[in-house]
């Protein structure tokens, strides 16, 4: 939850474009951000690790850019002209779920940075039942639990990772070797910018459901 934190800030930066938006339609912008995701997709399933995947990687970071800045627009323009509605909320949330799979099993796919098939999959399974752990506690009337590890945490992981995987590719970077313990149970014996995200997120979307799932059970069993 540390760049949770962020989103008002970030809101600010972005109140001068949202005063000349007053004539759009918010789900315009939703459906736009899919297309830019989903090309970021492509190019993070495809980036090799050479000097062409580190140009891919390079527009796959900014086409997540333009696709993340498209996110905070909708909502930011509903709420400035008075556009909010339970579609536009439903849309949204649908739409942050699948473009946060999309990027996690889009990595898992690319064997050149990925060795094993299951990591990105886990990734993506743990991070929707995180998510759901949100969306549950609401359903029972608890108000939408965003504890653990964020939907803007895992987005600036995936930045990071990458930015470096980018830097890797064009250097020809070898994985980084991990403790064979370790290695054994995971079933690589190294680790990369990229694989990092998903290890990251994996274990975020650990966390997250069983600190959203401890809160919620608390405050179900006090209310009792």
């Amino acid at each position: 939850m540390a760049f949770e934190k962020a989103r008002t800030w970030h809101t600010k930066l972005l109140n001068p474009i949202v005063n000349r938006m007053s004539n759009v339609d918010p789900a315009t912008l939703t459906w736009i951000s899919v297309l830019f995701a989903a090309g970021c997709c492509y190019l993070l399933a495809t980036a090799g690790r050479n000097s062409d995947g580190g140009w891919r990687l390079i527009g796959a970071f900014a086409l997540l850019f333009v696709a993340a800045e498209l996110d905070a627009l909708d909502g930011a323009v509903a709420r400035a002209y008075d556009k909010v509605s339970k579609y536009g909320d439903w849309l949204d949330h649908t739409i942050d779920r699948l473009v946060d799979l999309g990027l996690l099993i889009a990595i898992g796919m690319n064997v050149d940075w990925i060795s094993v098939h299951w990591l990105g999959w886990a990734a993506a399974t743990m991070t929707l039942l995180g998510s759901y752990m949100g969306t549950q506690a609401q359903s029972v009337g608890l108000g939408r639990n965003y504890g653990g590890f964020s939907r803007a945490d895992r987005l600036v992981t995936t930045f990071v990772g990458i930015f470096l995987g980018s830097l890797m590719a064009f250097q020809g970077m070898e994985d980084l070797a991990i403790p064979e313990v370790i290695a054994s149970l995971v079933g690589f014996d190294g680790i990369n910018a990229l694989s990092a995200v998903l290890m990251i997120s994996l274990l975020g979307g650990i966390w997250t459901f069983l600190t959203r799932a401890a809160s919620s059970r608390k405050q179900l069993l006090d209310g009792e």
